[in-house]
């Protein structure tokens, strides 16, 4: 007996407390690709939605390969300055891939490419990445396109590969400009005897 009134008489204060446990979590920012880093394991889409290219895995195999990302498929720049530059450069056919990136469906890029590209001579394939995830993989995605583009959209890049690592990054700086990204930048000048323009 007196043990229960013991019991009962214990303050509210010295009885053992419930706690509660807080999970954080740590976010952080995906990091601009640099120099020496391999390109990002994320399948992007050729021609139809079922064709699937993992850039990373082909570049395993063939070591070299130029990407450039676009802002948006048929836009301005892109289809008369920025993608024209690389077609008719007669040093991208020195890279064994090469591929034009674009947050756009699949359906929209094939277009453009046979557009730019009618007769399939520059090897030059037109990549979707349609849900934009290799493009934050590359952290090359920016949210202020939406006004324009209706979404985050790609800056506009030009990444070059040699030996499986990225040998060069250069990305517009206000992300959709022409200035750092041009084939006579990135690879050096066309003024080449004999250079035949495609576009």
């Amino acid at each position: 007996m007196f043990l229960r009134h013991s019991l009962r008489a214990l303050p509210r204060a010295s009885l053992p407390l419930a706690t509660t446990a807080r999970r954080t979590f740590l976010t952080t920012r995906p990091a601009l690709i640099n120099v020496g880093d391999t390109i990002p394991t994320i399948e992007l889409m050729e021609n139809t939605p079922g064709t699937k290219v993992n850039l990373a895995d082909e570049i395993s195999k063939k070591g070299d390969a130029l990407i450039i990302g676009v802002p948006a498929a048929f836009s301005g720049s892109c289809s008369s300055t920025h993608v024209p530059s690389y077609i008719n450069h007669p040093k991208t056919k020195d890279f064994p891939v090469v591929a034009v990136v674009s947050v756009n469906d699949v359906f929209v890029m094939k277009a453009w490419g046979d557009n730019l590209d009618p007769a399939q001579e520059t090897g030059i394939r037109f990549l979707a990445d349609p849900t934009g995830a290799f493009t934050k993989a590359m952290d090359m995605s920016f949210g202020d396109a939406a006004p324009i583009f209706g979404g985050e959209r790609s800056k506009r890049y030009a990444v070059v590969v040699k030996d499986g690592k990225v040998a060069s990054v250069s990305v517009e700086p206000d992300n959709t400009g022409t200035t750092v990204s041009m084939a006579d930048k990135v690879l050096g000048s066309a003024s080449v005897a004999g250079a035949d323009k495609i576009v």
